[in-house]
């Protein structure tokens, strides 16, 4: 088992990464101090919820805690205010009090909405995270916790810490392959803003972590959680450098909403962005292989590089628009300088932006 600290003074908390730690789960409950006598409320969806969620009810009723849940449709759909609405019902109807907490037992969509519960609930209640899935070892880190609306993602939302990470590796061997491929965009995504020699490594290992290796995954899953731990405890509110880790996310998140929030999952909208950024960067007068390698990258993990043809580039800008990072007429862009390296830039103009989204619609 690998552990990692997010140091953020006394709110610090560890993220826990192993094969078949689940079955400790009272022992982390335990040294993270929540209540057996309040009650808890897990919240995942229902693709996860047959494969797991009976398994951690009687593991949690079995180690004397009072716990109940409350199942949400998959998707990125889910991430709404009237599935929040639902998750605060059941809370409600379960008798959380202010010493409960929330558990998210799921992928992304269900760590951020099940975390704005949890911020949201009572004025803030207590969250624990324990993603089902590769994606959410970067969401389920950092405390940014948020619903969707239908013309801007994660526009509603918080800064809500969790507790602890749990993250066991046997809850990932269920996943299908295209979930997969996604989940793997964030973790390459780590190695684009931080590390080149991690970057290589997943060009290297990139047959096994597709298989799902443990071995390879457990270590790919540590070197991104911790990128993501290193930024967050030197930025928790994104005043300045976490702004990196959105590398790819603003035509990213843009193509989301236009596509719908299911057409393309959240990490191939991403690995798209970061080529886009690539491409980006060439503008800016950095080399080309830069785009090279980021495309040959997402190529070789089987992720998509371009725009769908359909997506249509004014709505795309729209949505940028309505973009958190916009500001003053031009955008907070994440642009690799190098491989392992980027910068923060804040004077990308709209035309621009443009531009790449139309050669992106090109790509191939």
């Amino acid at each position: 088992m690998r552990e990692l600290t997010v140091e953020l003074g006394d709110r610090s908390y560890p993220i826990y990464i192993g094969q078949g730690i689940l079955n400790q789960i009272t022992e982390y409950f335990d040294r993270a101090k929540l209540s057996r006598k309040s009650p808890l409320l897990i919240v995942t969806d229902e693709e996860v919820a047959p494969l797991h969620l009976e398994r951690v009810l009687t593991l949690l009723r079995e180690g004397g805690y009072a716990v109940t849940a409350c199942v949400v449709p998959a998707g990125e759909t889910s991430k709404s205010l009237a599935q929040l609405e639902g998750i605060v019902s059941a809370a409600l109807q379960a008798g959380l009090d202010r010493s409960s907490a929330i558990v998210a037992l799921g992928g992304g969509v269900v760590g951020d909405l099940a975390g704005f519960a949890a911020a949201s609930f009572m004025r803030g209640v207590r969250f624990v995270q324990i993603p089902t899935t590769i994606l959410a070892h970067d969401s389920s880190v950092g405390g940014k916790v948020a619903v969707n609306h239908p013309m801007a993602k994660n526009i509603i939302g918080a800064f809500h810490q969790p507790e602890f990470v749990l993250f066991d590796i046997e809850l990932l061997l269920t996943l299908p392959p295209r979930q997969v491929k996604a989940g793997l965009s964030e973790v390459i995504k780590h190695g684009l803003i931080w590390d080149a020699a991690f970057t290589q490594w997943c060009d290297d290992n990139a047959a096994k972590l597709l298989a799902l290796d443990p071995e390879a995954l457990s270590y790919a899953l540590y070197i991104g959680c911790q990128v993501k731990a290193i930024v967050v405890s030197q930025d928790e509110r994104e005043n300045d450098l976490r702004a990196i880790l959105n590398l790819g996310h603003t035509i990213g998140h843009a193509l989301e909403a236009v596509a719908g929030y299911g057409e393309l999952l959240h990490g191939e909208a991403i690995a798209i962005g970061m080529v886009g950024a690539a491409k980006l960067a060439q503008q800016f007068g950095y080399a080309e292989e830069i785009h090279e390698v980021t495309k040959g990258l997402f190529v070789k993990f089987g992720l998509p590089v371009q725009i769908p043809a359909h997506l249509d580039t004014d709505s795309i800008m729209s949505a940028m628009m309505h973009d958190k990072k916009f500001k003053e007429g031009t955008m907070v862009y994440i642009i690799p300088t190098e491989i392992g390296k980027v910068e923060i830039r804040k004077d990308v103009t709209e035309d621009q932006v443009r531009q790449i989204v139309e050669l992106l619609k090109e790509e191939s």
